[in-house]
């Protein structure tokens, strides 16, 4: 029996946590052609600003924003991926990563320009304190960018839905409308090297039912991933005059 977390504690993500060689192979795969960074320019761009990635996992991310960005910070509950991220930014001057959580950032308030989440196990219902969290440490008129899986769209969806019969995409996205952010919907292609790789993945990211009903589905390397962008900015403060 799998052990639940304790007040203040991060939520375990079973993925990366327990398979960080094989989330490595999916975070190659995810997003070919640069879809959701490219909406990201657009909605927060971080050219010359300062940001931070909350749940950075081994760091996979942080090299692309640091290619413009003023500084970046990657924060990472779990020490094991800590320590990868680290290694993967070493020697990159712009880059920091720090241990801390969504809802306790070892940040000032108003550090940071863009606070960048993605695929995170603490958004979502229930994840407030991570929000008031986030716009804690955003400058004033500086953005919140959650980016997760759109369960509406294609295969992808209908397999995330099977095996998780409780999740609601329709109240996910009620309760981000309901906390201020607005909603970008993203279509993504994943593609992999070869059908090992790509088995291994769903392997980690479903039940072996599912995975291998996905698999059966997917003719060839790659297929289409929904993604949903919630992002909300922080309030720039009244004018008076």
């Amino acid at each position: 029996m799998t052990r639940r977390p304790r007040p203040g504690e991060p939520i375990p993500s079973p993925n990366i946590w327990h398979w960080p060689h094989i989330y490595e192979v999916e975070n190659r795969a995810q997003d070919v052609d640069g879809a959701v960074f490219a909406v990201l320019r657009e909605l927060a761009d971080w050219t010359g600003r300062d940001v931070v990635d909350v749940g950075c996992g081994t760091g996979y991310h942080l090299p692309e924003f640091a290619r413009d960005a003023r500084s970046v910070i990657g924060v990472e509950p779990h020490p094991p991926l800590v320590a990868r991220a680290r290694e993967r930014t070493a020697g990159t001057a712009e880059v920091r990563v720090l241990a801390g959580t969504a809802e306790h950032l070892p940040l000032p308030d108003r550090s940071v320009d863009v606070v960048h989440a993605r695929t995170a196990y603490f958004f979502g219902p229930g994840c407030g304190p991570g929000i008031t969290e986030a716009m804690r440490v955003l400058r004033p008129g500086g953005t919140l960018v959650v980016v997760d899986l759109d369960a509406t769209v294609g295969g992808y969806g209908q397999w995330m839905c099977a095996d998780l019969p409780h999740y609601d995409p329709a109240v996910v996205e009620s309760f981000f409308a309901a906390q201020g952010f607005d909603l970008t919907r993203v279509a993504t292609r994943w593609a992999f090297e070869d059908r090992r790789s790509l088995r291994a993945v769903l392997g980690i990211e479903f039940s072996e039912r599912t995975a291998d009903r996905a698999c059966a589905q997917i003719p060839g390397l790659s297929f289409d991933v929904g993604y949903r962008v919630h992002t909300r900015r922080a309030p720039i403060g009244l004018v008076v005059g």
